[in-house]
């Protein structure tokens, strides 16, 4: 799907969206690929950066496969971002986890009201870990993270607000959809699922009673 630069996937003109998508060793591969591939399908700029020691680009993903970040998250921490995605899998959560600048980076994010997406064991591991899910939001369904999340809900994906989780490889279409259409809209969503064959994954989400 040949694109425009500044043009969405309609090929109508639109402001760049930027989204930050954050990984590590460890980071499970198919999540990442499903949230960048299908965001910049939506006409977004999509950055990849490595949050590892000494500005080391190259993340050993949790399946084998190596992949290699556009820029550090150094780098990225001095930008604005329309949509921040954390993908799962241990121990690459654990490094978003413990890493400051990213922390510090997600909490200014969020108190700005802008959309933050995590999948898998990000939401425990990173979001609820640093107090920043309200109760109900979702993540991988098994005792060691789902116990971490107050009112965990068994859901493929919850929007809260700016903050949308969603559980794991299975999910993560579904979830990288939803988050485009929370940055775009409904019917370019539409168009990119339809586009995808993913048209019968276009329903409503789970919305958390707030």
């Amino acid at each position: 799907m040949p694109r425009t630069l500044g043009c969405d996937a309609r090929g109508v003109p639109s402001k760049v969206k930027r989204v930050l998508v954050p990984i590590a060793d460890g980071i499970e591969e198919f999540e990442t690929a499903c949230i960048t591939d299908t965001l910049q399908r939506f006409g977004a700029s999509v950055v990849v950066a490595s949050v590892m020691p000494h500005e080391r680009v190259e993340c050993n993903m949790i399946h084998g496969l190596m992949i290699k970040a556009n820029t550090t998250i150094e780098k990225a921490s001095s930008e604005e971002w329309d949509l921040i995605v954390l993908p799962g899998g241990v121990p690459g959560s654990e490094y978003l986890r413990d890493c400051e600048i990213l922390i510090s980076l997600i909490v200014e994010h969020c108190a700005n009201g802008k959309l933050l997406g995590a999948i898998s064991t990000s939401p425990s591991l990173v979001l609820a870990n640093h107090k920043l899910l309200e109760p109900g939001a979702t993540c991988y369904p098994a005792p060691l993270f789902s116990n971490g999340i107050t009112g965990w809900t068994n859901e493929d994906v919850v929007v809260q607000k700016n903050i949308i989780t969603s559980q794991g490889p299975g999910t993560a279409m579904k979830f990288a959809l939803q988050l485009g259409e929370m940055l775009f809209d409904k019917p370019l969503a539409e168009t990119v699922a339809k586009a995808l064959l993913m048209s019968h994954y276009m329903h409503p989400p789970t919305l958390a009673a707030t």
